[in-house]
């Protein structure tokens, strides 16, 4: 049993993957790295709904990427760990064929 839970101590990495795995998502975390954003500015990036996006951030904020502020009747978003984006240059090297 120890390889069970060998595997189960990725878990919460595989959360993180898992949240930014989808194109939408990549996209806000993208802008996010510009500055913060207000969701409306997301929703009109993103092109979708604002359910679609408040779901995409959402997911965003339970795996710790982003952190939201209420002002008013806005919500802001900006990113909880800049770090991520090391992630898409590594996501880019793998693209590259490790070069």
């Amino acid at each position: 049993m120890l390889v069970h839970a060998e595997v189960k101590r990725f878990k919460p990495q595989a959360a993180v993957l898992k949240a930014l795995a989808h194109p939408a998502r990549l996209l806000i975390v993208d802008e996010l790295s510009r500055g913060e954003r207000c969701v409306c500015e997301l929703t009109e990036l993103v092109g979708a709904r604002m359910p679609t996006v408040s779901r995409h951030l959402s997911l965003l904020k339970h795996a710790g990427i982003v952190d939201d502020e209420k002002r008013g009747a806005q919500v802001f978003y900006r990113l909880r760990v800049p770090c991520v984006l090391n992630f898409f240059k590594c996501v880019q090297a793998v693209q590259a064929g490790g070069k």
